[in-house]
């Protein structure tokens, strides 16, 4: 079988299609993983996700995902970007509909937003500005000042500073993006993003984490 470029994983709370459309449209080769064994014949990981917390690693772990997942993604480094609740997903806890645990890659909780103006509402949805660090791979190429489309009420709260590689302000600074050797993940949805999110698409998948 041919190695594809990019698999998505289909987990069941996935924006399946417009994922696959946008990395179609930056030239990759992509492969629908609805099965867990799919992930062994693929060259990249995307973890997406739209919905609770608590939903998605329950149907993580049902559909067999979460040791393949590790197995990939921990054990043989595969290159993955997890996108929204696919992010989020990849704290060791969220806080959403009650205390569920997550893959534990990232030594962080999920919680609500809490904004210091009262008046901004929740969910943040719409576009907003992000700060991010320059040695981040999934923001070359970038200018100073970009924007990118977001949809959600909870954020990743992260133990370790180092291990953030973006953040927006809304009344007080979250998480957009996280990044630790294989793994990449934005708050954000870089598939509808537009040009700026077509960009981060493409170095993701230029991206080589071990020459790096």
């Amino acid at each position: 079988m041919k190695m594809a470029t990019i698999g998505i994983v289909d987990y069941g709370m996935g924006n399946i299609l417009s994922v696959k459309n946008a990395f179609e449209y930056c030239g990759a080769g992509v492969e629908v993983c609805s099965s867990p064994e799919n992930l062994k014949v693929v060259e990249k990981l995307v973890l997406p996700g739209v919905g609770a917390f608590g939903d998605c690693i329950k149907n993580i772990k049902e559909r067999g995902f979460k040791d393949a997942l590790d197995e990939e993604v921990i054990k043989k480094k595969t290159p993955i970007l997890g996108i929204c609740l696919g992010m989020q997903v990849m704290a060791k806890k969220g806080y959403e509909n009650g205390e569920n645990e997550g893959l534990g890659w990232f030594d962080a909780e999920v919680v609500r937003i809490e904004p210091a103006d009262k008046k901004l509402r929740i969910p943040h949805v719409g576009w907003n500005d992000l700060d991010f660090r320059e040695d981040c791979f999934l923001f070359r190429g970038m200018p100073e000042h970009i924007d990118a489309y977001f949809v959600h009420s909870y954020y990743m709260k992260c133990v370790n500073k180092s291990d953030i590689a973006a953040s927006f302000d809304y009344s007080g600074s979250f998480t957009a993006a996280v990044m630790k050797g294989n793994i990449i993940a934005t708050q954000f949805h870089p598939e509808k993003s537009q040009d700026y999110g077509r960009k981060m698409l493409e170095n993701f998948i230029a991206w080589n984490p071990k020459s790096a």
